[in-house]
């Protein structure tokens, strides 16, 4: 890979948050297409977390208590998705732990995130047509985002003058982030120091269609799951799924409430927790049904919170980009294509065919035409995502080559019960990375670092610190 100039960083502002957290947030400039520097760029947001140190005396200087303390090494947090930005430095499980670990954190949210010149529909259509949009869409993939990461990082060795023997910064790929993780393996190994990853052993040689035929099946399993437990909701699911049909429902923020968005609220059945926060929010849309003959405001902005395709629209529009791993590689509506061979979804081409005793199956991490039908955001971008959705020259994502001759030490958590990354394909990838330690557990599910952090970690950190025999 070429190498990559510095960021220029833009400003750098600092506070103390309560629990003495260190917190300096940094904006970063970029270009907005690396092989076309003269094209613009783009704004990087980050934050650089550090503890307080405050020291019981006055501190002293002598050969052996020097004024400043030790350099600590940069761990950096590579978030989920894609086209999520990152939460408060506070709010986030990782932090006291990586901090109490001797690492300082930094958060830096993707481009076209958070912060990080985040899409948005008018900001697109200020770029041109729909091939323009798309042309600007392709850019924001993990090819680039770990470009980004290689010139903020050599932005900060400057900056702050890093030590010399301390040039190499550790990365935290959860989910997505694991994509993003493997791609820099693939691409700037000597930038690493070290390498962890949790539900992110992405499947580096496959299309979207044999992920998609992978994870269907996880969906399914997890759909008859949902139905064991809770095998009243069958009878209530139709129920409203028949008052959608019959009504046009307006969503507070916009766009209809139709079928299909509704039986997306599946994307959580991966989830810790996930089975019944689906339930409780059926048992509230049915409560309001018996009750007033309506979904009230509150349930539909309930509802709305359960999706984030509005919000983090790259979730949606390169979902499925994110598997085309190399050149002739195409996603073309993967997930449609495979839910339109399953009896489990017929609901999604055959509508009232479906036998009304039959379970209504609920999609998962999912993306359908339809999405861009009825989310507001998404429907002024769909003529740029059928455009990528066709695209086949898309830029090499992995060395494989690269990942075989691998010297970094990566430590991966792999859940066999993923309902997003098919632990299969996972431990295919992980056959095809040198030196890599893998924690493999059915215990876990797929936000696992969330919800039962200190387990995560605690396995990690014995695999690096050679604890288990």
């Amino acid at each position: 890979m070429s190498v990559i100039q510095p960021a220029r960083l833009l400003s750098r502002s600092q506070h103390v948050l309560p629990g003495f957290l260190h917190i300096q947030e940094l904006f970063f400039e970029v270009p907005r297409n690396y092989s076309r520097p003269g094209l613009g760029n783009i704004q990087l947001f980050g934050r650089i977390v550090n503890r307080v140190e405050k020291p019981q005396g006055p501190r002293t200087t002598s050969r052996n208590s020097p004024a400043s303390p030790p350099f600590k090494p940069f761990m950096v947090y590579l978030e989920g998705g894609p086209g999520f930005g990152n939460r408060q430095p506070g709010e986030h499980p990782l932090t006291s732990q990586i901090l109490d670990r001797g690492y300082q954190l930094l958060y830096l949210d993707y481009r076209g995130t958070g912060l990080s010149t985040p899409i948005n529909a008018r900001h697109l259509k200020s770029l041109g047509d729909a091939q323009a949009q798309a042309d600007y869409l392709k850019l924001f993939r993990q090819d680039n985002i770990v470009r980004d990461l290689e010139a903020v990082r050599a932005c900060l060795a400057t900056e702050d003058d890093w030590p010399e023997n301390s040039q190499q910064w550790s990365i935290f790929g959860q989910s997505f982030g694991g994509f993003v993780s493997l791609t820099y393996l693939s691409s700037y190994p000597e930038s690493l120091r070290e390498c962890f990853m949790t539900g992110g052993l992405a499947p580096i040689r496959r299309t979207a269609t044999e992920v998609y035929q992978a994870t269907f099946r996880k969906v399914i399993q997890r759909n008859e799951a949902y139905y064991k437990k809770f095998p009243e909701d069958i009878a209530k699911i139709r129920r409203i799924v028949e008052y959608i049909d019959r009504n046009l429902i307006a969503l507070p923020a916009g766009g209809p409430l139709t079928v299909p968005r509704f039986l997306a609220l599946g994307i959580a059945f991966g989830m810790h927790g996930g089975l019944n926060s689906v339930h409780t929010l059926v048992l509230k849309m049915v409560a309001d049904l018996d009750q007033f003959g309506y979904f009230t405001r509150s349930t539909l902005n309930t509802y709305e919170q359960t999706s984030a395709f509005d919000v983090a629209p790259i979730y949606a529009i390169l979902h499925e980009a994110i598997y085309c791993f190399k050149p002739g590689v195409k996603s073309n509506w993967a997930a449609e294509h495979v839910a339109s061979q399953l009896e489990e979804f017929a609901w999604l081409t055959k509508g009232d065919d479906v036998p009304a005793d039959k379970p209504l199956y609920f999609t998962g991490e999912m993306v359908f035409p339809s999405h861009f039908e009825s989310f507001p955001e998404l429907e002024e971008m769909r003529e740029a995502a059928d455009i990528l959705a066709k695209y086949d020259q898309w830029d090499d994502l992995y060395s494989l080559h690269q990942l075989r001759e691998n010297k970094v030490p990566v430590f991966a958590a792999s859940y066999i019960e993923d309902m997003y990354v098919d632990f299969d394909l996972a431990r295919e990838t992980a056959s095809l990375v040198a030196g890599i330690k893998v924690y493999e557990t059915n215990e876990l599910y797929h936000n696992a670092l969330r919800s039962c952090t200190n387990q995560v970690l605690e396995a990690l950190f014995k695999m690096r610190d050679d604890a288990i025999d």
